[in-house]
C-alpha cells in the first residue's frame, strides 16, 4: 500500500510512510476485516458496496481490485487492472503489484477443513479419583474407613482422540467434532469414550466481533452411557483500544448435563468469563477469570452450588526447535445445603487446583511428539471426596487438512 499511497500523493512522500487507518464505514475496511473472520459472504456485500458507489479515483479502483483478488474472482480483478493501467498510467512499482497478483492467481486460500489424531500412553496415580483419607467420620461422630474400591489406584491406560473442523458456507460458519478414548490396563470400569459435535457462527453487532457456538456430547463409563450435555455460549470482543498483540473478550455460556446412571444429579450450568489474550511470532498466552452458577434440576445432595474459575496458559518456543506449554487452573464450588443430612450435614466445598507441563517437538511440519506431566489436588471439607491425582503421559500427534 505504501507505494499506492506514494502514488497519488506525489513523489514528495516518502514510500515507507504507513497509510491512516481505514474509517469504520469504509466498505472496503469492512471487507477485508470480514475476509479476516471467514465471512466471505459480509466481504461480497461490502464489494457490491462500492461497486454501486462506483470508484472516484486509481486508489479506490486498485482496492477494488484487490478485493476482487481476494474473493477468487479472478476475472474482474484482471479486467479492473487493465483498466487501471489505461485510465491512470500507474508507476513501475504498482505495475509489478499487478503483475506479481496475475501470475499467482486469485484464489480464496481459506482453509476449508483442518483435522488431527492423536495417540498417547501414560500412567495416572488415581484413575478412581480415590479418597486421600482412608478414614471417614460419619455425622454421628463413628470413625468409619473406607472400602478398598474408594481408595486411590494407579494404572497405565491408552488414548486415542481426534478431531475435524470444516466450513460450511461463505458466512465464516463451520462444524466440529472430536472424539476421545481411554482404556485403562487394568482398571476397565473407569474406561472413557466421549464424542462431542457443534456448530460455530461469526457475526458482529456494531463494533463488537461476536461468535456463536452450539454443541452436544455424549460420555460412556466402564462401557456404558454415563453423561449427556447440550451447550451454547457466545462469545463477544468489544472494539477496545488495547496494546500490540493484546486481545480482550467476554465468554457467557450455558450448559446442560444429563446422567443416564444416576439420579437427582442433572444440572444446568451458566457460565461469564473473561478472557485476556497476548499472541506473538513466538509465545502466545491466555488468562481467564470467571463466574460459575450450578442449578441442581431434582434433589441432588448438596442443591444449587455457585463458584468461580481461573485460568492461565502460555505456549512458547524454547530451543532447538521443542515448544513448552504451561497450564493452571484453580476451581471452587460453594454448595447452598448440607450435603446429605444426617450422614454428611456440612455444606460442601470443593477447591480443585490442576497444573500441567508439557515439552512439544515437531519432527515434521504435520506431526510432533509430546511430553506431558499433570497434577491435581481437589480438596474438600468433607474428607472422602478430598483427592489428589498425578499423571505423566507421552504422545505422538499428526495435524493435517
Amino acid at each position: 500500500m505504501s507505494l499506492l499511497i506514494a502514488w497519488l500523493a506525489g513523489p514528495g512522500l516518502a514510500l515507507a510512510q504507513e497509510p491512516p487507518a481505514a474509517p469504520a464505514a469504509d466498505p472496503y475496511a469492512e471487507a477485508m476485516r470480514a475476509l479476516g473472520e471467514g465471512r466471505t459472504a459480509d466481504a461480497a456485500d461490502a464489494l457490491n458496496r462500492m461497486i454501486a458507489a462506483g470508484p472516484e479515483g486509481p486508489a479506490e479502483w486498485l482496492d477494488l481490485a484487490m478485493l476482487h483478488c481476494a474473493l477468487g474472482h479472478a476475472s474482474e480483478a484482471f479486467a479492473l487492472f487493465a483498466d487501471i493501467e489505461r485510465r491512470f498510467d500507474p508507476p513501475a512499482g504498482v505495475r509489478r503489484l499487478m503483475d506479481d497478483q496475475r501470475q499467482q492467481g486469485c484464489r480464496y486460500a481459506r482453509r476449508a477443513s483442518l483435522w488431527s489424531v492423536q495417540a498417547q500412553r501414560g500412567y495416572d496415580s488415581n484413575v478412581n479419583q480415590g479418597a486421600k483419607n482412608p478414614e471417614f467420620v460419619a455425622g454421628n461422630g463413628t470413625p468409619l474407613e473406607l472400602l478398598p474400591e474408594y481408595l486411590p489406584h494407579a494404572d497405565h491406560y491408552t488414548v486415542l482422540s481426534g478431531d475435524y473442523m470444516t466450513e460450511l458456507n461463505e458466512r465464516g460458519d463451520f462444524a466440529f467434532v472430536q472424539v476421545h478414548g481411554r482404556r485403562n490396563d487394568h482398571e476397565s470400569g473407569y474406561n472413557t469414550l466421549s464424542l462431542f459435535a457443534g456448530l460455530e457462527h461469526p457475526w458482529r453487532a456494531g463494533g463488537w466481533r461476536m461468535r456463536s457456538v452450539a454443541l452436544g456430547g455424549l460420555l460412556a463409563l466402564g462401557g456404558e452411557l454415563y453423561q449427556q450435555q447440550a451447550q451454547a455460549q457466545l462469545r463477544a470482543t468489544p472494539p477496545l483500544r488495547l496494546p500490540k498483540n493484546v486481545d480482550f473478550s467476554m465468554l457467557a455460556g450455558a450448559s446442560y448435563t444429563h446422567y443416564r446412571t444416576l439420579t437427582n444429579f442433572d444440572a444446568l450450568t451458566l457460565e461469564l468469563r473473561g478472557v485476556l489474550a497476548y499472541r506473538s511470532k513466538t509465545v502466545w498466552g491466555q488468562a481467564s477469570l470467571g463466574y460459575l452458577d450450578d442449578h441442581a434440576q431434582g434433589t441432588r445432595p448438596g442443591g444449587d452450588r455457585n463458584g468461580w474459575t481461573a485460568r492461565l496458559f502460555a505456549r512458547g518456543v524454547l530451543a532447538g526447535g521443542v515448544e513448552g506449554e504451561l497450564d493452571l487452573s484453580h476451581q471452587r464450588w460453594q454448595g447452598s445445603n448440607p450435603y446429605s443430612p444426617g450422614l454428611i450435614d456440612a455444606v460442601r466445598l470443593q477447591r480443585t487446583s490442576s497444573a500441567r507441563l508439557a515439552l512439544i517437538y515437531p519432527f515434521t511440519a504435520e506431526q510432533s511428539l509430546q511430553l506431558e506431566w499433570r497434577k491435581v489436588r481437589n480438596r474438600e471439607n468433607i474428607s472422602i471426596f478430598q483427592y489428589d491425582s498425578r499423571q505423566i503421559a507421552l504422545s505422538w500427534r499428526w495435524d493435517g487438512r
